[in-house]
């Protein structure tokens, strides 16, 4: 089944290896969140948007920060809404009723709740877990235990259909053990030179085979360097993407040119400093003496 799930993801645009199609049949099967850590730019969150699309089912995204709390991430009242209630029944001389004014057409439904609540089984993206605070990992468990979130006011909302749910962690900062033993676990490193080529293609099918091997062979090295911010998948895409723009049939050779569109690639102030076109020469040079961009596209 996990080789179905594969081909899904690659058909809706998500180039997955064994062991992470592997790993979303086993969370799918046992309905268990999925927990995936990674630096940013791996692909975690463009995988939920791709799992939701191969299985035909709505995404539903709460994305973490700090200060997050239960009214951002799960529901809150409509006060406004309420207010006017009150005013309208007073002008008619009728009584507000507590219950009337606390019923569900009251109540804004945030991710968590949209989620649980949903009609249709579904796919919850939590994103950036890590960026949310320690509390709201104590209220998120209570939800991932049952699959159910208690409105005082309402009684307990349980969910119809358990949905897919993925958290995305960039390693900000530790999560909570407890939150780890609930969830199973896939750490996405960046894709090999071989994987890489193939999403490139998969994603910019017009971009001439040279110049994505090229490329993305480029990246590669780039990553090794000191960077503070290594380039992620959707650099590289847009790195391409510029190339191709530029009617280019293979990586330019002179390493001015080539330093001129590093802006995709490179995204702070130190990094692109320290990129001249000397230092660009030696990583292409680099990367040439290797040769490993053509031999890796042959084992794809």
């Amino acid at each position: 089944m996990d080789d179905f799930l594969r081909e899904s993801l690659h058909r809706s645009g998500y180039i997955s290896d064994d062991a992470l199609a592997t790993t979303l049949w086993l969370a799918a099967e046992l309905q268990r969140p999925l927990m995936l850590e990674g630096d940013a730019g791996v692909g975690k969150t463009a995988l939920a948007a791709a799992l939701a699309r191969a299985q035909g089912r709505q995404l539903v995204r709460l994305q973490c920060h700090e200060g997050l709390d239960m009214s951002q991430a799960a529901y809150e009242w409509n006060y406004g809404r309420q207010l006017l209630a009150i005013r309208l029944r007073e002008t008619s001389g009728q009584q507000a009723a507590e219950a009337d004014l606390f019923a569900r057409e009251y109540l804004l439904e945030r991710p968590l709740l949209q989620a649980i609540s949903s009609e249709a089984p579904c796919v919850l993206l939590i994103d950036e877990i890590d960026r949310a605070d320690e509390a709201f990992e104590a209220f998120l468990l209570e939800v991932l235990a049952e699959y159910q979130i208690t409105v005082p006011e309402l009684g307990t909302v349980r969910a119809k259909h358990v949905p897919q749910v993925l958290l995305t962690s960039n390693g900000t900062r530790e999560l909570s053990d407890a939150l780890r033993r609930r969830c199973l676990y896939h750490f996405l490193a960046y894709p090999t030179l071989a994987r890489e080529i193939a999403i490139v293609r998969a994603t910019l099918p017009h971009a001439e085979s040279a110049l994505v091997e090229q490329a993305v062979a480029f990246v590669q090295a780039l990553r090794r360097e000191d960077l503070a911010k290594k380039p992620g998948i959707a650099e590289t895409l847009d790195w391409v993407r510029a190339l191709h723009r530029l009617e280019c049939k293979t990586l330019p050779e002179d390493p001015h040119t080539l330093e001129a569109s590093l802006a995709c690639l490179l995204k702070t102030r130190e990094d692109r400093f320290q990129f001249d076109a000397t230092r660009v020469r030696q990583v292409l040079e680099g990367r040439r003496s290797v040769g490993v961009a053509e031999k890796a596209a042959q084992a794809v």
